[in-house]
């Protein structure tokens, strides 16, 4: 089992960039797939980024709207797991969830980090 902690979430002006964490506070990380998902006020949950749990650099996927301005990174030393952007938009604001995959197909979510993006 897994817990997960996200952080980072913020006001950020358009243009700017963000750092989102992804911890896991009990249990660790090394053999679940990560993804980051967002959720906008009145819009479905999608996903956003995911990596495998292969390796820190490990294959990774990106939605086509931040394919380019987000990036996934894992570090497993630290059990966390990255999503970094630049040029955000507006259209970018939304809850952020990362979540924790088994191999075997069981997922985990964390609470979920506010993005804001605005001037």
């Amino acid at each position: 089992q897994v817990q997960l902690v996200e952080s980072g979430g913020g006001l950020v002006q358009p243009g700017g960039s963000l750092r989102l964490s992804c911890t896991a506070s009990v249990g660790t990380l090394d053999y679940y797939a990560i993804g980051w998902f967002r959720q906008a006020p009145g819009k479905e949950r999608e996903q956003v980024a995911c990596i495998s749990t292969s390796s820190r650099d490990g294959p990774t996927n990106y939605a086509d709207s931040v394919e380019g301005r987000f990036t996934i990174s894992r570090d497993d030393e630290k059990n966390t797991v990255y999503l970094r952007g630049n040029s955000l938009k507006s259209e970018d604001t939304a809850e952020y969830y990362c979540s924790a995959t088994t191999p075997w197909g069981l997922t985990y979510w964390g609470q979920g980090t506010l993005v804001t993006v605005s001037s």
